[in-house]
């Protein structure tokens, strides 16, 4: 498998917009807090929420979206298991999420996203935040209305834990990495 290094090089070869590299970042803080929480690999689940949206900046549709990114992954020797996580996060490519890695991924994906907007409107950002103030924010549909809150239904349960569990273990990954997040 290559290095954390290579994956980031290839991050940043494949993703030229800071929005979006910061999602990426936000998603792998989220996975690295898991991975360290359930005592798997970081690296790996790292990589994964870093990597998931590679090919997103080029490739945005549906029909490309993550299948042009996996094409590279693979031919560079990633896992299988990191890339049927990647594919699992678009519910449009019909792969199944059955690993813990493809769930948490999923469930990870919107909620930082969503997180990230909530802590914009913050004047302290990530600092002190509370899942009490994310969870009043999702019953706004008007806020953040792209962030699918089906989605993020459905990766909760899929992980098996309450919402304002996960919301403050994403919250706590990403408090972790604030800086690298612009917070």
């Amino acid at each position: 498998m290559p290095s954390y290094q290579e994956a980031l090089d290839l991050f940043h070869e494949w993703t030229q917009t800071e929005s979006l590299r910061k999602h990426a970042y936000a998603v792998e803080a989220g996975m690295q807090f898991y991975a360290q929480q359930g005592g798997e690999d970081e690296e790996l689940w790292r990589m994964t929420g870093l990597l998931h949206d590679m090919d997103y900046e080029k490739h945005p549709t549906p029909e490309e979206h993550p299948f042009v990114g996996i094409d590279v992954l693979r031919g560079l020797g990633y896992p299988e298991i990191m890339l049927e996580a990647i594919l699992g996060h678009a519910t449009y490519s019909g792969v199944a999420r059955t690993t813990p890695l493809a769930k948490t991924l999923f469930a990870v994906d919107e909620l930082a996203g969503f997180i990230t907007a909530v802590a914009y409107v913050r004047p302290d950002g990530l600092t002190g935040m509370k899942p009490k103030s994310v969870k009043k924010k999702l019953k706004d549909k008007r806020f953040a209305a792209a962030v699918s809150r089906e989605d993020i239904q459905v990766g909760i349960e899929e992980l098996g834990i309450d919402l304002d569990t996960h919301i403050a273990n994403v919250i706590a990954g990403m408090q972790q990495q604030a800086e690298r997040l612009g917070f």
